[in-house]
């Protein structure tokens, strides 16, 4: 970690010289790249500042403890030791963390979607759940979001909830939530208290930028319009405003139902339609390209079970890295970063260790 540290706030040198060049503002794309790369060194910089003077702070407490005689000050010399230890492994972390690149995707808008799977009506309201997790964890990290689409349950909760995240690092933190998630709990209409098993699906679809936008044949779309329906099928508007575009060489399937507008509906299932071809198209090049190795890498598919929400024993476990935690309540109000910030850093190491593998 050392060696790679170095190596970085070498490069911080650099940049700064570059951002006293008078030429750089002339080239907008440039010195934002540049900007961008400066900061996230500036910050890596210094919490490792913080690491090294916390680091030796703690070796010369250590030194001090093993030839203090007067007891009550060792006792002193020795709280200070647990709480270098505590602060010294909080930044190591961080640091493991940070010294995973930005990636060009990582500040993109993403789509997510959340679909009940097997559990009916309990899958449904866990649906309800995941979304609130997830809104709140965006409140925190000073995200939007934006609707798209939903099928809400009779029984609370929904079949499906369709969202536009947006804000920085949005799919740095979220891109690996895409997966099945597994609930259980004793639902509230079990009269024996037996616990029961569900399970809703994620996806996380990167929203296509400018560069990747795709031009559609509107000969190749089947676009049908009806009316928006609530919980139980009821008719919530009498105008045919819902729309349910079917991309016909795929057979793929996006509605919207959330406007009052025909056209803003339209509009909405477009842009999902765009993301989910765009990612069927990056998935399938990748698919071509990948080797047994990467693919024993993971790749947070939402065929793979990936995390457990255990509501009996305040118990949530991330299959992936094996971490458990005993804060499930705090979880489902959005308290995610413990997972996000961690599943961000295991991939880029399995990442690392698939190319040094290959080498």
């Amino acid at each position: 970690m050392e060696s790679r540290i170095r190596k970085l706030l070498g490069r911080l040198a650099e940049l700064e010289v570059l951002l006293g060049e008078p030429d750089l503002l002339a080239d907008q794309k440039r010195y934002r790249a540049v900007t961008e790369e400066h900061a996230y060194l500036s910050e890596l910089k210094e919490v490792n500042d913080r690491y090294v003077s916390t680091s030796k702070q703690l070796a010369e407490s250590e030194e001090l403890a093993k030839t203090e005689k007067d007891s009550q000050f060792l006792e002193i010399i020795k709280e200070e030791i647990s709480n270098l230890q505590g602060e010294q492994a909080a930044l190591r972390t961080q640091l493991e963390r940070l010294l995973v690149p930005p990636d060009p995707r990582d500040s993109r808008n993403i789509i997510l979607e959340v679909r009940a799977g097997t559990g009916g009506d309990e899958a449904a309201l866990f649906v309800g759940d995941c979304i609130r997790m997830y809104k709140g964890y965006a409140d925190m990290q000073g995200w939007k979001y934006e609707l798209l689409s939903c099928t809400p349950s009779e029984m609370g909760g929904f079949k499906e909830y369709v969202m536009v995240l947006s804000g920085q690092n949005v799919f740095r933190l979220m891109q690996y939530e895409a997966g099945t998630h597994r609930v259980q709990r004793v639902p509230k209409t079990e009269a024996q208290g037996r616990i029961h098993t569900s399970a809703v699906t994620v996806a996380v679809l990167v929203e296509p930028g400018e560069q990747e936008k795709l031009i559609l044949d509107e000969r190749e779309l089947k676009i049908d319009t009806y009316r928006a329906s609530g919980a139980g099928g009821q008719h919530v508007n009498t105008t045919d405003s819902a729309v349910r575009i079917t991309h016909v060489p795929t057979g793929t399937v996006v509605y919207c139902q959330e406007e009052r507008s025909q056209h803003k509906n339209k509009e909405k299932a477009m842009r999902l339609l765009a993301a989910k071809l765009v990612e069927e198209k990056q998935r399938k090049q990748q698919q071509e390209m990948a080797d047994l190795r990467s693919s024993q890498v993971g790749s947070g598919d939402r065929s793979e079970r990936i995390r457990t929400y255990n509501f009996p024993q305040n118990r949530v476990t991330d299959h992936r890295i094996g971490l458990t935690l005993y804060n499930l309540e705090r979880v489902m109000e959005g308290y995610l970063a413990d997972f996000t910030e961690a599943l961000v850093s295991y991939f880029y190491q399995q990442k690392l260790s698939s190319h040094e593998d290959a080498g």
